[in-house]
């Protein structure tokens, strides 16, 4: 016997997985599969609006991850800007402890960029100023709320048909005053982490989200990412492949001295010009590239120099590029995740939308 369905509660099956879930989302299809769950496209009768509902099954096996849905939970809860994916609803779960999977409720986006630099669409320079231009807008907002993404890369950046941009996945982030516990183990997919990164200096600045959006904007100008490297060290030689091998002042950043030995052992190589690189491409996208995808992290331009840069005359208006009305409060996030925590914790974000009188 099938468990019947709560009231006010809508059952249906997408990709094998049920959803169990207020009555007033109706499903509509699948739309993809994340590291964490399965996401649909449902209407809103409330609303009248298209949404995304992602189902995350056995949230709490992990408990490292599930503080990671939590943490972007709250920031998504916190976040109000346009090119930031919003929180609509977290499902209240059935107790506050003892359940087991989580249901966040988003825009409905329909594409994301890796799909679209994979397709066959024609890329204009266009589309690339104003992709560039809006994830650009979105990372000031984020890190004027003293949070770092650190992990932007093209299917984090999602996409509909009249070219709006969102950034979402926000579990990795960090804010940039704390104190850097093990901060390496999870930042961004290898080929657009900054060479700190890479080269485990402690030194974790906003900058590291300048260099991956560096290398976002790289593979919108060739279709294919700039350093796919194959583990790190491969990953060290490819950037010094393009950039050039680093002087004594520009790797002072670099506390790990094997990792200094290993880039003074490497064969000297002169920095590439970005038109040989990119030979199709606007060269005024290219001198802004060239200000992103800087070694040392404090060479490396700020969201706000690279919002100023011609590239983007025709879009940038400070007046339309809001920042945080105050910085995210990451006290919540010191703790050490247990089930019954985490639970409550996902249990008292739902409440927020769903207040029980």
């Amino acid at each position: 016997m099938e468990e019947p369905v709560p009231a006010g509660k809508t059952k249906f099956t997408s990709g094998g997985t049920t959803f169990i879930v207020d009555d007033r989302y109706e499903y509509i299809k699948k739309i993809g599969h994340g590291a964490y769950g399965v996401v649909v496209a449902a209407i809103d009768h409330q609303t009248n609006t298209k949404v995304g509902i992602k189902k995350i099954p056995n949230a709490f096996e992990d408990l490292i991850d599930a503080k990671r849905i939590l943490r972007e939970i709250k920031l998504l809860g916190f976040f109000d800007h346009e090119n930031v994916i919003s929180l609509l609803d977290v499902q209240l779960p059935p107790a506050r402890t003892g359940y087991n999977d989580i249901y966040i409720v988003t825009d409905l986006m329909e594409t994301d960029l890796h799909r679209v630099i994979y397709s066959r669409q024609d890329l204009t320079d266009d589309h690339i100023q104003y992709f560039m231009y809006q994830l650009l807008r979105g990372v000031l907002y984020i890190h004027s709320a003293n949070v770092i993404h650190r992990d932007l890369k093209p299917s984090n950046l999602l996409l509909n048909k009249n070219c709006d941009l969102k950034i979402c996945d926000l579990g990795l982030a960090r804010g940039y005053d704390r104190e850097t516990e093990n901060l390496t183990e999870y930042v961004v997919t290898r080929w657009y982490r900054a060479p700190e990164v890479i080269l485990n200096s402690s030194m974790y600045t906003k900058q590291i989200d300048i260099w991956s959006c560096g290398c976002i904007f790289a593979e919108l100008l060739g279709r294919a990412p700039l350093f796919p490297g194959e583990d790190y060290l491969d990953q060290v030689q490819r950037v010094i492949g393009v950039l050039g091998t680093p002087n004594s002042e520009d790797m002072n950043f670099i506390g790990n001295p094997a990792a200094r030995r290993f880039i003074s052992k490497l064969p000297k190589r002169e920095k590439m010009r970005w038109q040989t690189l990119y030979p199709k491409a606007n060269p005024v996208a290219l001198e802004l590239i060239d200000k992103m995808l800087v070694f040392n992290p404090e060479k490396r331009w700020t969201v706000e120099q690279c919002l100023g840069h011609p590239y983007f005359q025709d879009l940038h208006n400070p007046e339309e590029e809001p920042l945080a009305s105050e910085p995210f409060d990451w006290s919540f996030d010191n703790f050490e995740p247990t089930r019954d925590l985490l639970t409550n914790f996902i249990y008292e974000e739902a409440l927020k939308f769903h207040p029980i009188n």
